[in-house]
């Protein structure tokens, strides 16, 4: 093995590497810095002697596409950008208490010493806040104005409003808080006051009209008062009412690249490095985007070489309409002009892709669109399909797709259900289960897809079923909108339907987020052997559920609106699992509660405004924390957090500020090679990469975390 020429920081170097104005303090020879010649490292300084827990990020438009790199300060001030691509980068310092320093040149292999710039008010050191410290700002009415007491519709309560300010409305699309959203762009015009303002912001773009459902439509526009109030204190100078920690411990040994992938106009949902459940599939391979309503152009990143390149996803039917408009999120024209992009429309799709997932042999299932909403015969009422005969089904409005790397050949895999997360059971037919399957659970028997091609005959689909009669079976069931037979079993519909699937690695059981969008808010277990479901909902004080994942015990674990990861052991339960009385609030004391870092919104006690996406369990130590461990997209925090040993660790990506993720995944290149052959993959899923740090011209940007043994490894 070559050893690569080490360069080590004595004093004297210290004073002739600066390349700024303003010198650095002396430092003594315990300060030294060791970096091989593919890495920037030096010693950070203020005012007061060395800055600990700030970043330092170098960054270079030198590559095939913009690359950046981040790290954070020792107790010392020391840093290391490990592993540059050879470049020349622009190296400046960021962190709570300070403004960006002035950006300086740098080169791999050189040693540079920064000066940080202390912020000159608090004013200024606030535009550096997470948006959450923003957005906890924003008043949230009391519980004695609804039922009818005031302008808010009398069926909805606080925790209604309260989900529709988070993650299940308007934070299930983009951050809120951050510099673009707590200020009313210029181009909207003048208003009299934040309450019109909002009113116009919400039209815009080709999610205006969803938008204006929401707000104006189900809340009655009462919402437009409260975010209106919130952005004129802020133009008034108000601040947030506390500041954020700077990174500590563990979370000063991360190290974070970026590339910039995608385009201006359009966003991406998500991405996928690996199989989840062997993450050394598509070791050093490239990442593949899912750009969901934006466009048919999926981006490819090469990690190694910095390249993007772009495969156009086709479907089934050239001639269907786009999948935009009616039964969609997305418009097919701005409601309102854009005060980025005016009347442009700028999302375009057919193929719809969601999210993806990679099979243990390297090719990528996609919940894609392949044909129009109309479901085929085989589906419907009269077919003679297994599944059709139990529970038809006649539209669908995205099914999946299968695009092999090593050719690209792109296979149409048209489903019955609809599509939305796609996950690998852990079964010999390489299962497929799928989300977004609305009444039913549905999967695919990849094996036999493989073996036969046909896609009917591959798939599967069941409507949920309580055993409510307890003898263990499935029997004649009632529906759900009929009382409880004690001789017969009961249909379920979980609100609106499976969210997050999760196949457990225990015992073959699939478990799903329900009740997102509507009903009450669930873990729902599907047995595929006995074809019965469990269904087990959240127990206040947490409320509302999104993604969520499982680990390697069976045990859920999931993104509650109320600013908890919550977690749900089966193993727990007391009382029966099944009979009259296992309708959902039968056990208690299988749940657990974590609150989320970060402040909260004032008036509804002990809260975090946090309102995470999704939950992902590293159940191969992808990271380095460790194997099993949960971690959530913060989506107001600009990062991720992990829970170990009982506490959070912050995962938080710096620059752009406003980073917004909908999904990760873990991949392992190299299981000899330390933390440099392991981390976690994610892409900013901002609906609008225009909010975040950088405006309009600003891509989405894939991301790679790493955790080293301590800030200086490299």
């Amino acid at each position: 093995m070559r050893l690569k020429a080490r360069l080590y920081l004595t004093v004297a170097a210290i004073g002739l590497a600066s390349l700024l104005a303003a010198a650095p303090a002396r430092l003594s020879a315990q300060t030294a810095v060791a970096i091989d010649n593919d890495d920037i490292g030096g010693v950070v300084t203020g005012a007061n002697g060395p800055e600990a827990g700030v970043w330092v990020i170098a960054e270079t438009t030198d590559l095939p596409t913009r690359y950046a790199k981040m790290v954070v300060t020792d107790d010392q001030g020391r840093y290391v950008l490990p592993d540059l691509p050879k470049a020349k980068y622009k190296v400046w310092v960021r962190g709570y208490g300070l403004v960006d320093s002035p950006k300086v040149d740098g080169e791999p292999g050189q040693q540079l010493n920064l000066r940080a710039v202390p912020a000159p008010n608090e004013a200024a050191a606030a535009q550096y806040y997470p948006a959450i410290y923003w957005y906890s700002m924003l008043k949230i009415p009391d519980k004695s104005e609804f039922g009818g007491k005031s302008t808010i519709p009398e069926k909805l309560t606080q925790i209604d409003w309260l989900k529709q300010t988070k993650n299940i409305g308007c934070i299930g699309c983009h951050q809120l808080g951050q510099q673009s959203t707590r200020t009313i762009p210029a181009k909207f015009g003048e208003f009299k006051s934040g309450e019109e303002a909002w009113m116009r912001r919400i039209q815009s773009g080709q999610s205006g009209e969803q938008m204006t459902n929401q707000l104006a439509g189900n809340f009655g526009g009462a919402p437009f008062k409260y975010y209106g109030d919130w952005t004129d204190r802020v133009a008034k100078g108000e601040l947030p009412k506390s500041k954020p920690p700077r990174p500590q411990g563990v979370e000063r040994n991360v190290v974070v690249t970026s590339w910039e992938w995608g385009t201006d106009k359009q966003y991406l949902h998500d991405l996928i490095s690996s199989d989840r459940r062997n993450p050394t599939v598509n070791a050093n391979g490239p990442l593949y985007g899912s750009p969901e309503y934006s466009t048919d152009n999926m981006p490819i990143l090469d990690p190694k070489t910095s390249k993007v390149t772009f495969f156009k996803m086709p479907v089934e039917d050239p001639n269907m309409p786009e999948s935009l408009g009616p039964g969609h999120a997305a418009s097919i024209k701005p409601l309102q002009a854009s005060a980025y992009w005016g009347d442009e429309k700028t999302w375009d799709t057919r193929a719809n892709n969601h999210n993806a997932m990679f099979d243990k042999k390297g090719r990528v299932w996609i919940a894609a669109t392949v044909r129009g909403m109309d479901n085929p015969a085989f589906c419907k009422k009269g077919s003679d399909h297994p599944s059709a005969k139990v529970f038809p089904l006649e539209r669908s409005a995205r099914q999946v797709a299968m695009l092999d790397p090593k050719t690209m050949k792109y296979t149409f895999v048209d489903t019955c259900f609809g599509t939305h997360h796609p996950q690998f059971g852990y079964d010999a037919n390489d299962t497929l289960w799928l989300s977004g399957t609305g009444p039913v659970a549905g999967w695919i028997n990849t094996k036999m897809f493989d073996e036969t091609g046909d896609a009917a005959k591959s798939q599967g689909w069941s409507p949920f079923i309580l055993d409510t009669n307890g003898n263990g079976k499935r029997d004649d069931y009632v529906e759900p909108n009929q009382p409880i037979d004690p001789a017969k079993d009961k249909r379920i519909v979980p609100g609106s339907g499976p969210y997050a699937v999760m196949p457990s690695p225990v015992d073959g059981s699939i478990w799903f987020t329900t009740g997102v969008f509507g009903g009450p808010p669930a873990f729902v277990r599907f047995d595929p052997a006995t074809g019965l479901s469990e269904v087990y909902n959240v127990p206040l004080p947490a409320f509302g559920i999104r993604g969520g994942d499982i680990d390697k015990n069976g045990v859920a674990w999931g993104s509650a609106s109320s600013g908890h990861l919550v977690s749900f052991d089966r193993r727990k339960c007391k009382g029966p699992l099944n009979g009259p009385n296992a309708t959902g609030d039968h056990c208690p004391e299988g749940w657990s509660l974590y609150k989320y870092p970060g402040p909260g919104f004032e008036g509804i006690g002990d809260n975090s405004a946090e309102s995470s996406y999704y939950t992902w369990v590293d159940q191969h130590n992808t990271l380095g924390l460790g194997e099993n461990i949960p971690m959530s997209t913060a989506n107001l925090n600009d990062g991720f957090v992990a829970l170990k040993d009982g506490q959070m660790v912050m995962l938080r990506i710096s620059y752009p500020m406003g980073f917004y993720a909908k999904g990760f995944d873990g991949r392992i290149d190299d299981a000899n090679a330390g933390w440099k052959g392991r981390g976690l993959w994610s892409t900013n899923g901002d609906r609008a990469p225009w909010l975040m740090e950088g405006g309009k011209g600003s891509k989405p940007r894939a991301v790679h975390i790493q955790l080293r043994p301590d800030p200086l490894a490299h």
